[in-house]
């Protein structure tokens, strides 16, 4: 069975691309969620020493430390402390608010207990009008720990004093992925956990390297990790960088994706099939369409060859099979006339083939009679016949060696035009006088039939022709010849001549006596072939008169043909007339 290439195109696209999706949701569900942590710890580490490096070099406050702890974690999303030699938390507020009073400047300190993420307006800015409801930390009312942020109520609750006036400058959670105050009173718990166990990294602590630890909030059985990381301050004194951070976002990532997963799958399934069938029959589209145009050059059919344009492999093909069809078509075409003129080819040497046959035949036959004529006659020489048939013997052996002459001349003569060795040697002469020339020789032969000569032209204009005058003698005497062989008795021999508007003179030779056959009109120009093979040797002649006639006219480009007429056969032949006469 024919499978499409469109069908295995589409199996092995659609195969490969859920293959990738497959192997993308196992990578998910088996890498995913520790390379996240992995990429969030390595981060977290990369920060952590970047901001050591800060502290080591300058000399800063306490309020200053703190701001940048803030700083820290809100960039970080991390909870931050700063950790003694003994690994006790400093206390440090990252976060606060700076509110000028019409009287002084108020430091509030926003705790890490006590409050709540929602108590704190995270849209205050610079330069916001605030009200707080707290309680001073300090005799002289300028660091207060707050409990209301911008109260609704008027009432001042007892035991709470109310500032009012403008942020001058602030530092608040921002950017925090989870409830942030609740996550820096974890710092607590988790580095007292850990100080249980810190035999476990006195090795790491000896060698002042980074510490990381896993942790579990029991509470809310959320994952963290936390890094301490060693440093100095102003230069000697050794501190601790406590960063933490929740690796819940990871959890919830993980789990959401392999949600988007099991709903996104069928659709993602879909879509790559619909895909996978128009890819395929998109890039297949070219491909088919060469196969056809291929499928009809394997059965010879050149008449719709590929026509694709596209910049490509494909539209280089369909060029290259272009080109190979106009090719192919011109071959098969050639081959063609090639065939057609190696048939004719074949047809002419079958022809002459059979010619030469008859031509041996006939040689054969021709010279077989008059040799057997020749050789009773002397034998009865040499038998001693009377001596009154002696003279009759003599002459009939004579007339017979005449006949093979003859016969051989016009054989050596008919050999020249087969082999193009004649040459025409054309010039004006006059027609009229060629003819009476010829006719002359045959007067005694006409006078023995009764035969009576007759001209028919136009009276008292002369004809002049450009021709080889020598080759037309010879064809006016074969003709003759032949007219006078087979015609009646007391009949005419008639020469028409007549001239036509396009320089044409016209020359026909008729006799009266049996036409010619009209199966044998068309043979009569070939060698030793007379329509009559009974009548050879009473009317003589070759054989080879009509041949080296037809030889002679083709050379001069002649119309000649022969044709039956009321009275008997008719021979006709043009030559070109010439306008200037000739010169003695």
């Amino acid at each position: 069975m024919k499978r499409s290439v469109v069908r295995k195109l589409f199996l092995v696209t659609s195969l490969l691309i859920l293959s990738v999706f497959s192997l993308v949701m196992l990578a998910e569900a088996l890498f995913f969620e520790q390379f996240y942590r992995s990429s969030k710890i390595h981060s977290l580490e990369r920060n952590v020493d970047q901001f050591t490096k800060q502290i080591k070099e300058k000399e800063i406050s306490e309020q200053q430390i703190a701001r940048m702890i803030g700083q820290f974690m809100n960039q970080n999303d991390v909870s931050a402390s700063i950790l003694n030699v003994h690994f006790e938390r400093i206390p440090l507020s990252p976060y606060f608010i700076e509110v000028k009073t019409e009287e002084k400047k108020v430091l509030i300190l926003i705790p890490n207990e006590g409050m709540k993420e929602g108590d704190i307006p995270l849209s205050i800015s610079t330069g916001d009008t605030v009200v707080i409801d707290g309680f001073f930390l300090d005799e002289k009312d300028t660091i207060m720990q707050p409990v209301i942020i911008q109260p609704q109520d008027t009432d001042l609750e007892k035991g709470l004093a109310r500032i009012k006036g403008s942020v001058t400058d602030l530092m608040l959670p921002e950017n925090r992925s989870y409830n942030p105050l609740y996550q820096d009173t974890l710092v607590n718990e988790a580095l007292e956990e850990w100080l249980s166990n810190t035999d476990l990294y006195q090795s790491q602590i000896e060698k002042g390297a980074p510490i990381q630890v896993d942790w579990s909030d029991k509470w809310s059985g959320l994952d963290y990790v936390f890094v301490i990381h060693p440093f100095t301050i102003n230069g000697y004194e050794l501190r601790y960088l406590f960063t933490m951070t929740s690796m819940q976002p990871v959890g919830e990532a993980v789990g959401i994706l392999k949600q988007y997963f099991v709903v996104a799958a069928p659709i993602i399934v879909v879509l790559v099939m619909i895909l996978s069938l128009l890819y395929s029959r998109i890039v297949s589209r070219p491909l088919l369409e060469l196969n056809r145009s291929a499928s009809r050059l394997a059965k010879l059919d050149f008449t719709m060859p590929p026509v694709i344009r596209s910049k490509d492999e494909f539209g280089e093909l369909s060029s290259s099979m272009i080109e190979l069809s106009n090719n192919l078509d011109a071959a098969l075409k050639e081959l063609k006339l090639a065939n057609i003129h190696l048939e004719d080819e074949v047809k002419v040497k079958q022809r002459a083939e059979q010619l030469r046959k008859e031509f041996i035949a006939n040689i054969s036959h021709e010279l077989k009679t008059p040799l057997g004529i020749v050789k009773g006659f002397a034998e009865g020489l040499q038998d001693g016949v009377a001596s009154e048939k002696r003279e009759r013997y003599l002459t009939l052996i004579v007339n017979e060696t005449d006949r093979m002459n003859a016969l051989i001349m016009d054989m050596l003569e008919l050999s020249k035009y087969e082999i193009n060795s004649i040459k025409l040697q054309k010039s004006v002469f006059n027609l009229d006088y060629l003819i009476q020339k010829v006719t002359e020789p045959f007067l005694q032969k006409m006078e023995a039939k009764q035969l009576q000569f007759k001209m028919d032209k136009e009276v008292g204009k002369e004809t002049f022709v450009w021709a080889d005058s020598r080759r037309i003698e010879q064809v006016l005497l074969n003709l003759m010849s032949n007219a006078i062989r087979h015609a009646k008795e007391n009949s005419n021999i008639t020469i028409d001549i007549r001239r036509s508007p396009l320089g044409k003179i016209t020359i026909a030779i008729e006799n009266v006596g049996q036409p010619i056959a009209e199966k044998d009109l068309g043979r009569i120009w070939d060698q030793f072939y007379r329509a009559e093979r009974s009548r050879d040797r009473k009317f003589g002649g070759t054989g080879l008169g009509l041949a080296i006639v037809k030889h002679i006219l083709d050379l001069h480009e002649c119309d000649y043909n022969a044709m039956n007429t009321n009275q008997g056969v008719a021979f006709y032949f043009t030559l070109n007339e010439s306008r200037e006469k000739l010169h003695e």
